[in-house]
């Protein structure tokens, strides 16, 4: 099982490319499911992850084309031989997102049978809303030795309400309903970027969607769905990650290929910190002198504070100059880092699903065992912030969500290696 050791110490100095959005892409490609024509994809991140996608897609019957090497961010889909309409549970375990195959694969075919899914043990992620949409539309499902089995000859339009705001929900049911009869309004959509960047691919692809970008879709069902190009979204997690990691070190660096518009809370919260930022076009110039200030800040759902920021901002908060609490909204487990970042030095305590913090004047490296995608970063950069060797264990997790994170933190000043 590979590890990290970091040094830490090191001011961060240069230019880190930011990769396609992991949480765009996995559904961008699972929509290959509703089309007999070619899906041309770009900026596809090189992720463990989209690696799990793209086998689960291809034992469908799926053709997938990838470039290698940097080309690899280039995968062309062509879904006009559809062989087999189940998703596995060998390769749905390890991934929530597998579950995006469900909408599509019901929608074109009529029938699927796919295995309720895994991924990180970050808290209850349950499926419900996804079978209940569903449901709404006319589908027949029944869950039975772990898989969910889905059938309806067409699915009909429908207005749904889902209980909760539910990212993968959202996409699931808006790629079921760009090829149902009739008119389906999904109410309490997710707003995230990626909903919008899949939501704009499939118009391109000629789906008939209004109120992208709000909590109210209208679909139009149409009779099928076209090839199309498209560009995935930059990853807002990876560069909000990369600017707390300069945060927290000190230094000055340019994060590249990414936008500004998609994550204003993050960078509010930033500056906030005293990391001075200035957009120069599709770069983002961070500098940080001295100690960070703390921020105190609660998770919610997009446009608000982005829960898979919330570790990240924890481990600048840990070497801040004062105190700070951190509210969990989203998911009830996500404070597994909390342990991992105490045996550093920091100095956090929970109550409920509130962290409060106060920023220790030094970290000692020690030995941290990564829990989850996001925690992994958030002890990388607490590695790179304190005094001598960390050695972060179980990054498989990193490498489901961050493309070579070590060699973009290499070439810009970091003491981080990444050992067999």
């Amino acid at each position: 099982m590979d590890k990290l050791q970091i040094t830490g110490g090191k001011r961060l100095n240069g230019d880190i490319p930011i990769s396609g959005a992991k949480n765009a892409a996995l559904p961008i490609l699972c929509a290959g499911l509703l089309t007999a024509g070619d899906l041309v994809l770009s900026n596809v991140p090189r992720l463990h992850d989209v690696r799990t996608m793209l086998k689960l897609l291809a034992q469908t019957g799926l053709k997938v084309s990838q470039g290698e090497g940097k080309d690899s961010e280039n995968v062309t889909l062509n879904g006009a031989a559809i062989g087999s309409l189940e998703a596995p549970y060998e390769l749905v375990k390890t991934m929530r997102a597998s579950i995006l195959v469900l909408g599509p694969m019901l929608a074109r075919f009529g029938e699927a049978k796919v295995s309720l899914p895994g991924g990180c043990a970050i808290g209850s992620r349950p499926v419900d809303q996804h079978i209940k949409g569903l449901r709404a539309m006319g589908a027949e499902i029944t869950i039975e030795g772990g898989y969910i089995h889905a059938k309806c000859p067409r699915l009909q339009g429908a207005r749904i309400l889902t209980d909760m705001i539910t990212v993968t929900g959202t996409e699931n049911l808006l790629m079921a309903a760009t090829l149902a009869q009739g008119e389906t309004i999904l109410e309490n959509a997710a707003r995230e970027p990626e909903v919008t960047d899949l939501a704009n691919m499939l118009v391109a692809m000629g789906a008939k969607i209004e109120g992208i970008g709000t909590d109210r879709l209208v679909i139009q069902g149409v009779d099928a769905l076209h090839g199309t190009e498209h560009a995935v979204i930059s990853d807002r997690i990876e560069a909000a990650t990369f600017l707390c990691a300069v945060a927290a070190t000190g230094g000055d660096i340019r994060i590249t290929r990414t936008r500004t518009d998609i994550f204003d809370v993050a960078l509010d919260k930033l500056r906030e910190m005293g990391l001075n930022l200035s957009v120069e076009g599709d770069a983002i110039r961070a500098r940080m002198d001295g100690r960070p200030r703390p921020v105190s800040f609660r998770t919610t759902e997009y446009p608000g504070f982005p829960t898979d920021m919330q570790a990240q901002f924890m481990a600048v908060n840990i070497v801040a100059d004062g105190p700070s609490r951190v509210t969990e909204t989203i998911f009830e487990n996500r404070f597994m880092h909390v342990q991992e970042m105490n045996r550093l030095g920091a100095q956090i305590s929970i109550e409920g699903n509130t962290a409060f913090m106060r920023g220790a004047d030094r970290l000692v490296g020690a030995p941290v065992m990564a829990t989850d995608l996001r925690a992994s970063a958030s002890l990388v950069i607490a590695g790179l912030a304190a005094e001598g060797t960390t050695l972060v264990d179980r990054i498989y997790h990193l490498d489901r969500g961050y493309d070579r994170m070590e060699d973009k933190l290499s070439a810009v000043g970091a003491d981080i290696v990444r050992i067999k």
